[in-house]
Order: C-alpha cells, then structure tokens, then sequence
C-alpha cells in the first residue's frame, strides 16, 4: 500500500517538485461575441456543452455582413440620439462632433413599416423572445407554429442583445438571421448583427431617443 502511494504522488509531482500543470483551458465568453474560431467557449455553454466549432455557424450568429462606419452626420439633435432610416436600412447613433454610427440594419417589411419617436426603457443581454399572439396566429396559417416562449440562446431570433422602445411591441435586436440586414424582413422591429447589437448596446442607456423616420 505505502508502494502504491508513493507512486501515486510521484505521477502528480514534476522533476522540479511542484505540482504538473494540467491541460490549459481557453476562458469562456458569455458576454462577448468576439468571434475568433478558437474563442468558441460561449458558444458551447449556450448549446447545452455541446462543441461548436463550424466556422459557419458562428458567422451566422456574429458578424455583420455589412460593416458599420464612422460617418459625417450634421443634423441637430442630442447625442446620444439614435435615428432609423426606413427606406435606407441604416441606424445612426449621433456621438456629436458632427459624427455618427452607422449600422446596417432590417426593418418591416411591407404591412409592418411604423415610424415616430421612442425613449428607450430598458436593455437586456441574450433577451427572452415572446411572440405576440397576433404574431403566432399568423404563422400558424402559414404552418409554422412559434413557441409561446423562449429563453435566450443561439437560435433565440433576438439575438445577443436587445433595447426595448417606450411602451411598444418594439425593439432594437441582435438576429440569428444576419442575411436579412439591409433589407425589410422583420415584423417592425429593428434588427442589427449580434456584434453590432453589442457595440451600440454598450454605449446606450434607458432614455435615450430613438427616432425612426421613413
């Protein structure tokens, strides 16, 4: 027995006398959608621990496929303001300084285009998507039955980020559909690519403006 032993801890002692190191672990992200492949961490958390390691898949979910740029805007509002352009597809939030952000975004499609003015009441990270009845009623003639609720995660059709508009149905989102961006496909709200959606997410607060104008 006390042969054993020994030779139990000399397996876990290096030739210098410490402890081995064990195998290094890449860290988890679950609040950064930073998409390196090798940085898939997040991913496998959110899938229940199952690996994830399809290039594809994490584009699908991640990049823009329209960049945002740092563009001259002179309008006179606040910054801080953020300005939906319906028939250009595009998001501006003002930084002041005569410069703004501009994202690629999806609006509603036809039947679903609204515009005026919004506070914004209140932000989540990886929001749960309720679907209103009207709208599952309308996909259930279609045949595709929505669930009446549904957590956060990759195939949440919010995304990684949502800001919530007055007292509105409405909502500036991440989506899992990021070829609809530059188009209107959504049901009214405001959709943005997950990284995008992140970037304005973090330099918006509760009571900012939001204008969406045709």
């Amino acid at each position: 027995m006390k042969t054993l032993a020994t030779a139990l801890i000399a397996g876990l002692v290096s030739t210098s006398g410490t402890f081995a190191a064990g195998p290094s672990v890449d860290p988890i992200e679950v609040s950064s959608l930073s998409s390196a492949t090798h940085k898939a961490g997040w991913l496998q958390v959110l899938s229940s621990g199952k690996p994830i390691a399809s290039e594809k898949k994490i584009a699908a979910i991640s990049r823009a496929p329209i960049a945002r740029e740092l563009v001259a805007f002179n309008e006179k509002v606040a910054p801080g303001t953020i300005i939906v352009v319906n028939s250009q597809r595009r998001l501006y939030h003002v930084l002041g300084s005569g410069l703004a952000m501009k994202y690629a975004v999806s609006v509603g499609r036809t039947g679903f285009v609204w515009t005026g003015s919004e506070k914004v009441t209140r932000k989540a990270e990886w929001p749960t998507w309720t679907p209103p009845q009207e709208m599952r009623d309308r996909e259930a003639k279609k045949g595709k039955i929505l669930p009446v609720s549904m957590k956060g995660g990759l195939d949440n059709p919010l995304g990684s980020r949502a800001i919530y508009l007055g007292s509105t149905i409405y909502r500036i989102h991440g989506t899992n559909q990021p070829s609809s961006l530059g188009k209107a496909q959504s049901s009214g709200c405001i959709r943005m690519a997950n990284e995008d959606v992140e970037h304005l997410y973090a330099q918006v607060s509760a009571g900012a403006t939001v204008i969406v104008r045709d």
